[in-house]
């Protein structure tokens, strides 16, 4: 499970997605999230996903990676399909009464509208990461925040603390798959048992987890003081950020989809 964990993952390409500005993209993924969050029905949605499909065809991220990331959230998104199928109510008859569990058609449907929101929303916002390198996504989060510094809100150390986060998710996940392993190896049974049982054997888990953790920030700190690092004013960049016809060429297919989940509520809704 731990191995098929890919959030924060970059894969290097040179794909159309790749070459665009990590800013571009940045707002590109929040139309994309407004996108979907104003679909009110299913061809909406269906354009919305459709959308995802064909930039993920055009970034070259494999479609086994595509399902890769959903793998490790699907309890949760059955726990949240399970819920709209229970507690949302029709105005037609049940189709199944059973105890307290009522079950109508428009739960079902509820229930199938926000699966396929959700199973989207974490494909399209994980694209950012598999294509976007986290050097860049701070030069990016910087620049996109950069208005907030005449209020003297410290955009430079949120940047670098959000890249520094997704950067370490890989490396704490491979940390735990060690510890995992060297657990079981000193005998120790994580896979069996009830949810009591599972849940107490965690403990040798993150207890070393956090221990390793800690000592890598505190590596990390020690690093970046001895080589005299100071964010903010005066720091230069490798790699100086550049919007170009690509740039424009992806802002315009967006909200050209955009554009076509709005017409279709308005047309529903008519």
């Amino acid at each position: 499970m731990l191995n098929d964990i890919t959030i924060g993952q970059f894969f290097p390409g040179n794909s159309v997605i790749h070459r665009m500005d990590s800013r571009m993209k940045i707002i590109l993924e929040i139309v994309f999230v407004v996108m979907l969050f104003i679909s009110q029905n299913f061809w909406g949605l269906g354009i919305s996903c459709a959308f995802v499909i064909m930039v993920y065809a055009a970034s070259g991220i494999s479609f086994r990676l595509m399902l890769k990331s959903i793998k490790p959230l699907i309890p949760i998104i059955i726990f949240t399909a399970v819920l709209n199928l229970i507690f949302v109510k029709g105005n037609d008859d049940p189709l199944v009464s059973f105890w307290i569990i009522t079950i109508y058609w428009k739960g079902i449907q509820t229930s199938l509208f926000m699966l396929l929101r959700i199973i989207f929303l974490i494909i399209g916002m994980s694209l950012l990461t598999y294509t976007t390198s986290p050097i860049v996504l701070t030069d990016a989060l910087e620049s996109l925040f950069s208005p907030l510094k005449k209020i003297k809100f410290p955009v430079h150390e949120l940047a670098m603390m959000m890249t520094i986060a997704l950067r370490f998710i890989p490396t704490l996940i491979e940390e735990t798959n060690k510890i995992m392993m060297a657990q079981k190896a000193r005998g120790a049974e994580m896979d069996t048992g009830g949810l009591i049982k599972r849940a107490k054997s965690m403990i040798p888990i993150l207890i070393p987890l956090f221990i390793s953790a800690f000592k890598r920030a505190n590596e990390l700190a020690t690093a970046m003081e001895c080589r005299c690092y100071k964010g903010g004013e005066g720091r230069t960049k490798l790699r100086q950020l550049k919007m170009t016809r690509l740039d424009f060429y992806g802002a315009m297919i967006t909200l050209s989809v955009l554009g076509m989940v709005i017409v279709d509520n308005i047309a529903f809704a008519a």
